[in-house]
């Protein structure tokens, strides 16, 4: 006889509650293999290079790397598949004592630049949106005040942002305007006691939880470009996350609407009078940025050498075959040759020897050398390569956007050309229709 409806519904429940279980914790789905929540050793320094590094930049790298392993390692993978941020770590990575970097006074830790660029390669190691966030609060936002304000503003805003008590952003790129920064559409135009911002924002990141707002605007008397500092709660401001990304999930990018926003006389940036003041933190910020790919190697690099440790195929571990050998080395030497680069552009800066486009140069060949690490590595896990569980997932979709920001790899390569050869090719010829 045909079954009820009752008991067809009896049958579809019994299968959905087969089905809908939750998933096995991945040590128990595969054990055969470690995931990143324990995170792998360090054991990409193949050529000693932590000798080079002072005792105080030594301590900073293992202070660290220890707050990483321990307190973001078993969290991030599960903030990255919500793209939410991990508030609860804030007060955590507060207390490095790593935000305002070289910045020196006003609460800051003051480092050396090579320092501030290991603890940058240490927090992308193990998770590069936590280091992005730091990056913007600290590289960007804080670097302007630290280099373009006045002392009332470093006295007044510093000290919380370096305690990561506030949280700061930093605001240049626009939805028209992203290589071509320079030509950004938000204004300022004074009035009595101040200035009126009006514009549009997009791909800030903190912005839609930041305190203090760095904003770049064009100064309507002098068709300059200048900064100014807006509170979180400033009327006619409004901040909205970008959705759906692919990459540095816990970042919230957001998009920053500006409506009649007034903005008092002491909260204009004075050390930004044009865009190549701009210029000088981008240079400075691109030197953190070239070590995020860094550490980003570094922490695939250890991952995989685990991995293909513990996970046996055909009898043996997949670390005795000769070809996921030679991709090993081959990740292996990228990482040496990028951390030499690095350094050597912190040696460079800290001589006041740095140029614009070798810290160009830097991002962009790093960047490049980083998407090599990761791919190999994305090979290695094999299915498990797409799982963020193991980290390599993570890090070859977070590495994408890291490409793209503080210029793409060929606006930075043009910066570099435009070095070497004296001729700026930024913007193609026109060619004029024939009558």
């Amino acid at each position: 006889m045909p079954s009820s409806k009752y008991q067809d519904k009896q049958s579809k429940d019994a299968r959905t509650s087969y089905f809908n279980k939750p998933a096995l914790d991945v040590s128990t789905a595969f054990p055969q293999a470690t995931p990143a929540s324990i995170f792998p050793p360090s054991v990409s320094d193949f050529y000693h290079f932590d000798d080079l590094l002072t005792p105080e930049e030594q301590a900073i790298r293992r202070k660290v790397r220890e707050c990483m392993e321990k307190e973001v390692a078993p969290i991030m993978t599960k903030y990255w598949e919500k793209a939410e941020f991990p508030f609860e770590i804030i007060p955590k990575l507060g207390a490095l004592c790593v935000a305002g970097g070289t910045i020196k006074g006003y609460g800051c830790p003051g480092l050396s630049i090579t320092g501030s660029a290991i603890a940058t390669a240490e927090v992308s190691r193990v998770d590069a949106s936590c280091s992005t966030f730091i990056l913007v609060h600290s590289s960007l936002a804080m670097l302007t005040i630290g280099m373009c304000g006045s002392s009332a503003q470093k006295e007044k805003y510093l000290p919380s942002l370096a305690k990561l008590e506030s949280i700061g952003c930093w605001a240049l790129t626009e939805p028209d305007y992203g290589s071509d920064a320079s030509s950004l559409k938000t204004t300022a135009t004074k009035v009595a006691g101040g200035w009126i911002l009006e514009g549009q924002k997009r791909w800030i990141g903190n912005s839609t939880f930041a305190d203090i707002l760095v904003i770049f605007a064009r100064n309507t008397s002098t068709n300059q470009i200048n900064a100014y500092l807006v509170m979180k709660d400033a009327p006619g401001l409004q901040a909205t996350k970008i959705e759906n990304k692919i990459g540095l999930r816990m970042v919230q990018n957001g998009d920053i609407l500006l409506k009649k926003v007034f903005v008092p006389d002491e909260d204009r940036l004075p050390g930004v009078n044009s865009f190549q003041d701009t210029n000088k933190v981008l240079a400075v910020s691109r030197v953190m940025v070239a070590w995020q790919p860094i550490g980003i190697a570094m922490g695939v690099y250890d991952m995989c050498h685990r991995y293909l440790k513990e996970r046996k195929q055909f009898g043996a571990p997949l670390a005795a075959f000769q070809i996921n050998q030679q991709k090993l080395v081959h990740m292996l030497g990228n990482v040496q040759a990028m951390v030499l680069v690095g350094w050597r552009l912190c040696k460079l800066y800290e001589a006041d020897k740095m140029t614009i486009g070798q810290a160009s140069l830097g991002k962009s060949w790093i960047t490049v050398k980083a998407r090599e690490v990761v791919s190999l590595g994305r090979e290695l896990l094999g299915g498990n390569g797409i799982l963020a569980d193991f980290l390599v997932a993570k890090a070859f979709c977070d590495l994408e956007p890291i490409y793209t920001y503080e210029g793409t790899y060929e606006i930075n390569s043009l910066v570099t050309g435009r070095e070497i050869t004296g001729i700026a090719s930024f913007k193609p010829a026109v060619s004029r229709s024939r009558m």
